[in-house]
This record gives structure tokens, C-alpha cells and sequence, in this order.
């Protein structure tokens, strides 16, 4: 480790230690219009090999966006990249201003970090009965992050326990994902809230409105993508 400096994931104390990861999962959702049959790049993506999701546009009747994600960010300018720029990717016309990228992060309580990291969201994105989803960035106000610790705590537990409540009923599972830097609009965090039906993840998203985070302390949010998959990679055993 140079100096210091430990950028590593830190998640529970385990045996006595804290756990810690140097990797993280990168995931990138790009979105496209003039698209007028979606079974052309379903099956580019099926024979590509790379784990995705497409999706349908439910505000866009030509319009789909492409989720992939790799644990090696050269994945995008590589794999990723060469997909998109070929057929029949190459023939849509790219929506820039949905383009979202991030990394998984931990909190530093979660006691399997690999789960937390890696294998949740690609489980939650993948899951073949929660096929509608929103993905959206957000940006924090300046003010939060100048919040001491014991003020902060209770802001972000209001926000969390709506969540998990959502999750636990089975109408919204969110992936959460910071994009400090990587976004061209200097957003904090990328969110996908991914289910059954899409009404539940909009009201997810009302419900979160009425807290003290968002009402006070989001300064920005979207643009909002909302659509639901027509393909998706096949879930590893």
C-alpha cells in the first residue's frame, strides 16, 4: 500500500479485524434512440459474451439503454466500446445525456464484502422477475458533507430504512453507486431501482422525496431513465 493512504473498501470486523477489498464493481448504463427492432442487438450481446442488460424505453418509443459492468474499468474502452461501435449498436443514435457510471462502495458494516461489492448488484440487475427499473444520478448540496458525524447518521438512516422497506416487501431492490469525479455533470451517485412493476419504483422514489436528505440537502437529480429489460445475460450458478 503507497504511504498511508488506504483506499480500500472497509466493511465489518470480523475475527477482530476490519475487512477490506481493493476492488470494487464498475457498472455503466448507456442509452440509445432510433432503434426499431431490439432483437438485432439482443443477439449482438448474447454473442458477445459480456455480462448486460437491455432495456426498452418506456418514455422513448425507439429508445433502449445498454447496463454492463466489470470489475476492470479498461473493460468500457475495450470490450465495451467495441461492441457499441460496431453493428448493430453502431446504426442507433447515442442519448448522451443518459449516459451513468459508477462504482459499488461499502458503508463499512457489511459483514461479506464480495456479496456486498460484486454479487448483489449483478444478482439484482439479472433478476428475471424484476425486470422494470429507473436508473438516475443524483448530487448532494455542499452543505451535507460539512455535517458532523452524529447529524449526518439519522439523515441517511431516514433514506435507508425506506429503502429497505421497499426491498423487503419485494417492490424496489436499489444498486448504489458513487460517481464522484466520473460524471460529467459533477454527480455524487448513481441509482437503479430495478422490480416486478414500475408504479412501486416510482413511488419509492415519492416516498424518498419527503425526507430530510431530499428535501433539503439533493441539489440535483436525473435525468431519469425508465425502462424495462428485453434481455439479460443468464444469472451464473
Amino acid at each position: 500500500m503507497p504511504g498511508d493512504l488506504d483506499l480500500r473498501e472497509k466493511g465489518a470486523v470480523r475475527n477482530g479485524e476490519r475487512t477490506a477489498s481493493d476492488n470494487r464493481l464498475f457498472m455503466q448504463l448507456l442509452a440509445f434512440g432510433e432503434c426499431g427492432d431490439t432483437a438485432p442487438l439482443a443477439l449482438a450481446l448474447a454473442n458477445a459474451g459480456i455480462e448486460s442488460v437491455l432495456y426498452r424505453d418506456v418514455n422513448d418509443p425507439r429508445g433502449v439503454a445498454l447496463l454492463t459492468w466489470n470489475r476492470d474499468p479498461n473493460h468500457f474502452l475495450e470490450n465495451s466500446r467495441s461492441l457499441v461501435l460496431n453493428p448493430p449498436f453502431s446504426g442507433l443514435t447515442p442519448k448522451l445525456e443518459y449516459t451513468m457510471f459508477g462504482r459499488t462502495y461499502a458503508l463499512g458494516h457489511e459483514p461479506d464484502l464480495d456479496e456486498w461489492l460484486f454479487e448483489k448488484p449483478r444478482r439484482t440487475v439479472l433478476n428475471r422477475e424484476w425486470p422494470w427499473a429507473i436508473w438516475y444520478p443524483l448530487r448532494r448540496a455542499g452543505a451535507f458533507s460539512g455535517l458532523p458525524p452524529e447529524e449526518a447518521a439519522p439523515i441517511l438512516s431516514e433514506h435507508g430504512k425506506i429503502g429497505h422497506s421497499f426491498g423487503q416487501a419485494d417492490y424496489a431492490h436499489d444498486i448504489r453507486l458513487a460517481c464522484f469525479g466520473l460524471d460529467k455533470n459533477d454527480n455524487d451517485f448513481v441509482i437503479g431501482l430495478v422490480g416486478r412493476d414500475l408504479y412501486p419504483l416510482s413511488a419509492c422514489i415519492q416516498t424518498m422525496r419527503k425526507t430530510r436528505q431530499t428535501s433539503q440537502y439533493i441539489q440535483q437529480m436525473g435525468p431519469f431513465f425508465a425502462g424495462k429489460a428485453v434481455w439479460q445475460s443468464p444469472l451464473p450458478g
